[in-house]
């Protein structure tokens, strides 16, 4: 696992902040990554498990709610992604988003368990299983850029610099 914070510049939303950063700064921000990044893998594994209980429950033919292996990554253009072995990869990221957000991408990606397409079908399967799904889609491609780790320490009034 890389986690790229060069020591001297970084970027930050909006688009134009420019943080300049110290090597103590740079390796804060990495301890803090980490730890969210294993914040995200449990609370991406509970939704996953009751997601799947949820889906079990509904008794739709067809149906597909096992998988191979779940992974939590940053993916720099995805918030999650289904192979055709089963493996369920989710970016860490989501773990700044709202719950409701979170709980679309995971079950985006399960539905695409049974249906590895973007077909009516699986956009049937999407709405049966969360009906307010759109909303959720929307919110991530409205407000997506601003799910990063420095961003979410500004709204949390947490400065990413340190007083010397």
């Amino acid at each position: 696992m890389s986690i790229d914070y060069p020591t001297g510049v970084h970027t930050c939303c909006p688009a134009s902040s420019v943080i300049y950063l110290t090597e103590a700064e740079t390796k804060r921000l990495q301890v803090l990554e980490r730890r969210y990044r294993e914040k995200a893998r449990l609370q991406i594994t509970t939704r996953v498990q009751y997601y799947i209980a949820q889906m079990q429950q509904m008794h739709i033919e067809g149906i597909c709610t096992s998988f191979s292996t779940l992974s939590i990554r940053d993916q720099k253009s995805r918030w999650g992604s289904c192979s055709s072995r089963g493996t369920l990869s989710f970016n860490y990221r989501l773990i700044f988003a709202p719950s409701r957000v979170l709980d679309y991408v995971v079950v985006h990606e399960l539905c695409h368990l049974t249906h590895m397409n973007h077909s009516k079908d699986f956009w049937s399967l999407v709405a049966r299983v969360m009906p307010d799904y759109k909303q959720q889609k929307h919110w991530l491609r409205d407000h997506g850029q601003e799910l990063n780790l420095p961003e979410y320490l500004r709204r949390q009034g947490i400065d990413i610099t340190l007083d010397e």
